[in-house]
């Protein structure tokens, strides 16, 4: 039977008091390691091109790569995993990513949404797309990365973890989004990380020009577990489902649950 957790932290300026936080399970939350140190950033056309033998044959990175875009953005590649992940270092959102064929050998990776985030050639060049840079970025190998993974966390933790996310997402929108969840040892992995996740949406969504629009539609947000990740909204309630089996790939990005909460009329 599954436990239920609820949180919310109102603004400062809120006169609503504090949201009742209730129930506790011994869970799991997103944890990513700094990385171990590396050796020197390599230049540029080495990164790309690897010391790859002069017969040809295909340079291989490491199977977790840490990379240093043109733009100064440092990022991890994880293709241990089922899914490829990707992290930058300067966010907590962790990137399923689902890589494709793509012409000369090439491998383009997407995100839940289907759109490029990376693409790597077959002589070992990357190229990272942002928002700010859509049409790429060349990368540069800086190393052997740390595999990213979910660490345990206990029962008051995860009630901080979700907690957090109500917060900052209350902060975000100036009113308070309370957020709970139902969750069991098998979901609660990924329910406390696709609460930040959910959080970051928030956030982004604040930064629109159809902000108030958007906000307006979620008045609480709800976590579960399902078979397939997902979000939807349904009279003010954002619903995201984790499908624990997945792993990270379990949950919808912050990308996916913008364009939900855009395309709700």
């Amino acid at each position: 039977m599954p436990l239920h957790v609820m949180t919310g932290e109102p603004l400062a300026s809120s006169r609503t008091g504090s949201a009742a936080v209730s129930a506790a399970i011994l869970c799991i939350a997103l944890g990513i390691a700094h990385p171990a140190a590396a050796g020197p950033v390599e230049s540029l056309r080495q990164g790309l091109f690897g010391s790859r033998p002069s017969d040809g044959r295909q340079f291989a990175a490491p199977p977790v790569a840490r990379y240093v875009s043109e733009d100064g953005d440092v990022f991890t590649l994880d293709k241990t995993q089922p899914k490829p992940l990707l992290k930058f270092e300067n966010s907590f959102e962790v990137w399923a990513l689902q890589p494709q064929a793509a012409p000369r050998g090439d491998t383009i990776y997407k995100n839940d949404l289907g759109e490029p985030v990376l693409r790597a050639t077959r002589l070992g060049g990357v190229t990272i797309f942002t928002d700010q840079r859509p049409g790429g970025s060349a990368a540069a190998l800086a190393g052997v990365g740390t595999p990213l993974r979910l660490a345990i966390m206990g029962p008051q933790a995860l009630l901080e973890r979700l907690a957090q996310a109500s917060a900052r997402a209350s902060r975000a929108a100036r009113r308070l989004i309370p957020f709970e969840a139902e969750a069991t040892p098998t979901s609660s992995a990924l329910i406390a990380d696709s609460a930040m996740v959910t959080s970051e949406a928030v956030v982004r969504m604040t930064k629109r020009t159809d902000s108030r629009r958007l906000l307006d539609r979620i008045l609480k947000v709800r976590l579960v577990e399902g078979r397939k990740s997902a979000a939807q909204i349904y009279e003010g309630v954002l619903q995201v489902t984790v499908a624990p089996p997945q792993g990270v790939a379990g949950r919808p990005s912050s990308d996916l649950i913008v364009q939900v909460c855009e395309t709700i009329h």
